[in-house]
């Protein structure tokens, strides 16, 4: 189920190099279905929307307007389901927007000694849309964590869209979207949605930025939107790095790559240890708990298409080896983590500490969980509110700082052959 590898081993960089084989193949017959979808989107509107979610959500709405949730049914939808799941939503809402609230941005400027003022106008985006996946489970936390920062950006309308088997969305996710604030919710999913969203139709408004998780075809449809629309990130499957050492507990270690294996077959799960004794009960405490997990079939596609438990020679290299790896979420199960943090620089999210389970971090640590996959973490950071805010400079020279600048600017635009641009600068020259 789960290859062990070693560091020592003469095939080690050739197997290890296979599992950082993470690229995203872009198949041609999800290329097509996106491109198609988006197509029929673009030229039919609410019509090729309704002939997709009849298709792909068997509902057959009679017309757009049902695609759209009531107000009424989005907050109703808290007193139907259970009180503990209830309560559960409203405290990791209250533990997420704590910690967005953190990072907001505010404008700013600065000023010299001759009076210019310089700066940066920080603005909320005017109207985003949030996608929140379906399919195989239900994320009513995707709601939370791409809603949330949104709102407290303060952008003025969020649009979101889920895919509804049968007409009906997931009363959880339903009451996610309108503790986190969701201004509309439509039940459109896939490519389709997104297309939706990027260019609107005459039921669904266009935006201005979509966000959240989903499918390869989802994935390739917002691939082929951006710079119609800004996005977050391309998100592929989930990813889970847990460096461990000798005092780690291994039961603790095999359900964490357990949680993360169990989203999808095409997820990676990866344990990485300088003690071979820890190793070798990791595998022992996975064989153990496999059978008694309902979703072991996913999770044993996943660990034997993607998965590893890799002997390293110290903590040293297996930093290393994570670095190479630059996972979603980076597990540090070791008796001192803060010693070792500095040895890393690649990580969507860093989990400090035998207590820290990742699944906490997907739920109601506080931190965002939408998060860069596929090697991404080398580039990219997780989704926060910096994503739903823009910046415009501001430059406000007095007379003396633009006759300073001048003769700066005229000889620049004269190295690059832009004339026109010299004399307009030098026209501010003082007289």
């Amino acid at each position: 189920m789960l290859p062990l590898l070693d560091s020592s081993s003469a095939d080690f960089e050739a197997r290890f190099t296979r599992l950082l084989a993470r690229d995203q193949t872009r198949a041609r017959e999800v290329e097509t279905a996106a491109a198609a979808a988006i197509d029929a989107v673009r030229r039919d509107g609410d019509a090729a929307l309704l002939d997709y979610t009849a298709r792909f959500d068997n509902y057959r709405a009679a017309d757009a307007a049902q695609l759209e949730v009531p107000r009424a049914k989005m907050e109703a939808a808290l007193s139907e389901i259970s009180k503990p799941l209830a309560r559960a939503l409203r405290a990791a809402a209250r533990r997420i927007a704590k910690f967005h609230r953190r990072e907001k941005q505010k404008s700013w400027v600065m000023r010299e000694p001759d009076g210019s003022r310089l700066g940066q106008l920080v603005m909320p985006l005017e109207r985003v849309g949030v996608y929140v996946p379906g399919g195989r489970a239900a994320y009513p936390s995707s709601a939370l964590m791409s809603i949330i920062p949104a709102k407290v950006a303060g952008v003025g309308e969020v649009i979101m869209a889920a895919p509804a088997p049968g007409g009906e969305l997931n009363p959880a996710v339903l009451a996610a979207a309108a503790l986190a604030g969701a201004d509309r919710v439509f039940t459109i999913g896939g490519a389709q949605a997104i297309a939706a969203l990027a260019y609107g139709t005459a039921s669904v408004p266009a935006v201005d930025k979509i966000v959240g998780p989903g499918n390869a075809y989802v994935a390739e449809a917002k691939r082929r939107v951006f710079g119609k629309v800004g996005i977050d990130v391309i998100a592929g499957p989930s990813e889970v790095v847990v460096i461990c050492d000798r005092a780690a507990r291994a039961e603790w270690v095999a359900a964490d790559l357990f949680a993360q294996a169990e989203h999808d077959p095409g997820a990676q799960a990866v344990a990485i240890t300088d003690s071979r004794k820890t190793a070798d009960a990791v595998l022992r405490a996975a064989e153990k708990l496999l059978p008694q997990l309902p979703r072991r079939e996913i999770i044993s596609q996943s660990l034997a298409a993607h998965g590893a438990v890799i002997k390293a020679a110290s903590l040293r290299e297996a930093a290393e080896l994570s670095n190479r790896i630059a996972p979603e979420h980076l597990e540090l199960m070791v008796a001192r983590p803060r010693a070792l943090l500095p040895r890393i620089r690649h990580a969507g999210a860093i989990f400090l500490g035998a207590h820290n389970a990742e699944a906490l971090g997907d739920y109601c640590a506080g931190p965002n969980h939408v998060l860069p996959t596929a090697g991404a973490a080398r580039f990219s950071s997780p989704l926060g509110v910096w994503d739903f805010q823009k910046r415009s400079n501001l430059i406000a020279l007095s007379r003396a700082g633009a006759g300073k600048l001048a003769p700066v600017a005229a000889e620049l635009a004269r190295c690059e052959g832009l004339d026109a641009h010299a004399r307009a600068a030098e026209c501010r020259l003082p007289r």
